[in-house]
């Protein structure tokens, strides 16, 4: 899975919070993730992230239609 710093992802579980969107912002062997709604971090292992990612919604400030 190609991912890059800024992409905005929408995850399968919803957070807390209740949003399902994130911002990339860590890429390495874990892929940190940000809540779009209330701002928490997450960092998770690349693996659980490519099975948790439900599609992607913008790459990096482009919007995907």
């Amino acid at each position: 899975m190609e991912i890059k710093i800024g992409d905005v992802v929408r995850l399968k579980k919803k957070h807390p919070c209740g949003s399902d969107q994130w911002q990339v912002i860590r890429v390495g062997a874990d892929i940190g993730v940000r809540c779009q709604k209330c701002h928490r971090r997450v960092l998770l292992a690349r693996g659980v992230f490519e099975h948790r990612v439900k599609g992607v919604l913008s790459k990096g400030g482009s919007i995907l239609e």
